[in-house]
């Protein structure tokens, strides 16, 4: 009998890694597909070694927190409770794909298992109090952080890593010496390699932070259970990560943004960039952490701080220009007043921070729509907390009523 629900409860794992394979693929590695710097193949195959290197090395402490800290008593973690908690997971993320808001898997596996320390009395509160704090941190972090990017620096990151792609591979063989080596294609750039090499390292990056953050979502239960050891938990999460990568992540790779956003390629790497760097900093601290929710809020304080641009930098230094503020700098209708607007200055030459040229730089609008923001925030929210009580009733109407 253990043995069978032992079985039942890796496919269950198993459901859930692949779903997050392919739920988190795409938005690592779409930049560098619709740049045509990589395959989708290539891409898969990037995001499974990436993912595994992460969930092996700083993913063990994410699994270390939700299947042992949360719970004073991590007894109570038999092997039908860890089942029973994998099912409100994985029902959480088919709740978000049919509402078409992606749920937080990190956030909703936390409320699972808190809804079972409730039933059984054995809530680690100061665990939990740590991670509440920090999931309410972490999103702000990436708001101003990308705030300040868009607003003073975005121009220039644009000017450097933005890729013009040519025509012919990007590179060649190069047959003369005594061994092949390779050189840049007969068409290609510098700037065009460094480009793509930088937006293939993002990918990895994130596939990395998914990796440290998102293996425990699909092996914690099972692992606090005792029933399945660390590293093949960690083993069988990774493999079907990868399957779901090389599976039905083909389709979210062919879309680069979403109802929230269509991203321009930089506005995508300042986002990719913020939101891992976060995630991978918690997950070392053993934090859960949701890169759906952080990443959210950075690509809307991405599009605030273009909307509030007002002034070149080194006029600022220079003591040239007196930034203004205005409501309507709020807002995403592109005819409405912004900071910098002329209509507000009276001056007509003011530029861009950093750039002189503000056709080139997106509208806020293009960044987010406030109100798809507003809606996907909220089931980020609402899918945990529903997910918090319906464990929370299930085991105390059913283990421990």
């Amino acid at each position: 009998m253990t043995e069978t629900l032992l079985a039942v409860g890796v496919l269950i794992a198993c459901f859930v890694a692949y779903n997050i394979g392919g739920a988190t693929t795409g938005p690592a590695f779409g930049p560098a597909v619709g740049a045509g710097a990589i395959t989708k193949v290539t891409a898969a195959a990037l995001m499974s070694v990436c993912f595994f290197v992460g969930a092996w090395t700083l993913g063990r402490r994410v699994v270390d927190t939700l299947g042992e800290g949360l719970l004073a008593d991590p007894g109570v973690f038999t092997l039908p409770v860890s089942i029973t908690v994998l099912f409100f997971v994985g029902g959480a993320l088919l709740v978000g794909n049919l509402s078409g808001a992606p749920a937080s898997t990190s956030m909703t596996a936390v409320g699972a298992i808190v809804g079972l320390g409730l039933a059984s009395d054995s809530v680690n509160w100061a665990v939990v109090g740590e991670i509440a704090s920090w999931w309410l941190v972490s999103p702000a972090i990436g708001f101003w952080v990308s705030v300040m990017v868009g607003r003073y620096f975005y121009p220039r990151i644009d000017n450097v890593f933005a890729i013009d792609q040519s025509d012919g591979p990007l590179l060649a063989l190069e047959r003369d010496g005594a061994l092949p080596r390779p050189v840049l294609g007969p068409n290609t750039t510098r700037r065009e390699f460094v480009g793509t090499v930088v937006v293939v390292a993002i990918g990895c990056l994130m596939a990395f932070s998914s990796g440290t953050s998102n293996v425990a979502n699909a092996i914690a239960p099972l692992v606090g259970s005792g029933e399945l050891g660390m590293n093949v938990g960690i083993l069988v999460g990774s493999a079907a990560v990868a399957v779901g990568a090389f599976t039905i992540a083909r389709r979210t790779m062919e879309t680069l943004g979403n109802d929230i956003t269509d991203l321009p390629l930089t506005a995508a790497i300042v986002v990719a960039v913020i939101s891992s760097t976060i995630v991978v900093a918690l997950s070392a601290a053993g934090i859960p952490a949701s890169f759906v929710v952080i990443a959210t809020m950075s690509i809307v304080g991405l599009g605030w701080g273009q909307a509030t641009r007002t002034f070149a930098i080194v006029d600022a230094v220079r003591g040239q220009a007196t930034p203004r503020m205005s409501v309507g700098a709020l807002a995403t209708d592109e005819d409405a007043p912004t900071v910098g607007d002329p209509e507000l200055d009276g001056d007509d030459t003011t530029r861009d921070i950093g750039e002189p040229s503000p056709e080139d730089l997106p509208e806020s609008s293009e960044l987010f729509d406030p109100s798809t923001t507003i809606r996907v925030v909220a089931m980020q929210n609402l899918v945990p907390v529903v997910a918090t009580v319906g464990s929370f009733l299930a085991f105390e109407l059913v283990f421990f009523g």
